[in-house]
């Protein structure tokens, strides 16, 4: 507002509050003109903001549902699951062809043709009355020897599935394993501890008998030497027998868990063991009496193990996860695969592509494992590791991925 100026007429004063109400609204009108031209200039460049972000968000979603997408598209490399109506007692691979014969809790051994495209159900043989424990090809395939829950022995003719040999009551208790020594012996062991060891030339009578567990005998093996059969035990101890001279040559200190499981390894200078609170017992072969080495594992108990390298050996574990170890050094290098309940049995087919597993879900599923040739090649070196981060470590197999390895895929 204008103060008047005594020497100023009225015509004067109101002229120039025209005039000066004139500036103020070109002022402002031109102060609202240029408020709208700034508005507008931020929000285009908002707008030009939010449009360049928006491409670049459905190009981040887009590389993630391509990720996706190949996982689900990529070409099978392994067979698929089979999945039983009985319970699978256990598994073991045909030495020569594509055939899995499975164990059953009925008695029963089925015969699948396994590849990456089918899975077919070739024949049963209706073998035990009660459950078929244990199951194993002789060592040209054309055989398989079955020991039951019922006592008995059985071997079949694997082309036919006709019946070629009979041992009824072949023991006083139920038979727990069985194993091929070479191309006429076979040995088995029962609940109570005892050892039988079986000649295919003689007539249904063992050729060797011994009992120096208390317990269950879990495993048995031998190597191509064919000098010593060693037993493992629910008692805790690894017993070896003298092929030659059929007599014990060792028994070792019995551990406070049960030993379940045993493989060669290592040119089979190296047996290892594995047992009910997840530990592997390492031994020199011929020195049975003391392991050498002892590696800890999850605190889950290994009920079947089998070595995939002179180095690395895969153990089938009740909490359901199959894991993969490097015994020299030892290194836990993850886990090979996974199954909803706990993994009962194991096996390697002839060729070394896949394994095979079986769990209380009554399935069987197969792992591609051929990138363990380069996982045997971990240094010698001591070097610091993450324990818990390599337990937890998914393989390449694994049915489920890091997701460091998941969205590589999007680099």
């Amino acid at each position: 507002m204008f103060k008047k100026n005594p020497e100023t007429s009225e015509g004067e004063v109101m002229e120039n509050d025209a005039s000066n109400s004139e500036i103020s609204t070109t002022h402002s009108e031109q102060s609202e003109s240029e408020s709208e031209t700034v508005n507008s200039t931020v929000n285009m460049e908002e707008m030009d903001s939010d449009l360049d972000e928006i491409p670049q968000k459905d190009e981040e979603e887009d590389e993630t549902i391509k990720a996706i997408r190949r996982q689900n598209t990529r070409e099978r490399d392994h067979p698929s699951n089979i999945q039983c109506e009985e319970f699978i007692t256990d598994i073991s691979f045909h030495p020569q062809n594509d055939i899995l014969a499975v164990g059953n809790i009925v008695g029963d051994v089925l015969f699948y043709k396994y590849s990456n495209d089918e899975n077919i159900l070739q024949m049963t043989l209706e073998l035990h009355s009660r459950a078929c424990r244990d199951i194993e090809f002789n060592q040209d395939g054309k055989l398989l020897l079955t020991a039951s829950k019922d006592k008995s022995i059985m071997i079949s003719d694997v082309e036919s599935g006709k019946l070629t040999r009979f041992y009824d009551d072949a023991h006083d208790v139920p038979i727990y394993c069985l194993t091929v020594i070479d191309e006429n012996l076979f040995s088995t062991g029962d609940d109570d501890g005892t050892v039988k060891i079986w000649d295919m030339r003689e007539k249904g009578t063992q050729i060797y008998k011994t009992k120096k567990n208390e317990d269950f005998i879990s495993d048995m093996i031998t190597n191509d030497s064919k000098k010593y059969l060693v037993c493992s035990s629910g008692d805790g101890s690894v017993t070896s027998i003298d092929l030659q001279n059929r007599s014990i040559y060792m028994q070792s200190e019995e551990y406070e868990e049960e030993l379940t499981c045993l493989g060669i390894f290592r040119s089979e200078t190296k047996l290892v063991s594995g047992s009910s609170n997840g530990k592997l017992y390492l031994y020199n072969w011929e020195e049975f009496g003391l392991h050498s080495d002892a590696f800890p594992g999850p605190k889950s108990s290994i009920n079947a193990l089998v070595p995939i390298t002179e180095n690395i050996v895969v153990t089938a574990c009740e909490d359901g996860n199959l894991r993969a170890t490097h015994l020299f050094p030892h290194r836990h290098l993850g886990i090979v695969g996974q199954h909803d309940l706990s993994v009962e049995n194991v096996d390697i087919c002839s060729t070394g592509q896949f394994i095979a597993s079986s769990s209380h879900n009554n399935d069987i599923k197969f792992w591609n494992i051929q990138y363990f040739d380069d996982f045997d090649k971990v240094s010698q070196k001591h070097k610091k590791h993450n324990r818990k981060a390599e337990l937890k470590n998914n393989l390449p197999s694994s049915k489920i991925r890091n997701a460091s390895d998941f969205f590589s895929d999007m680099i």
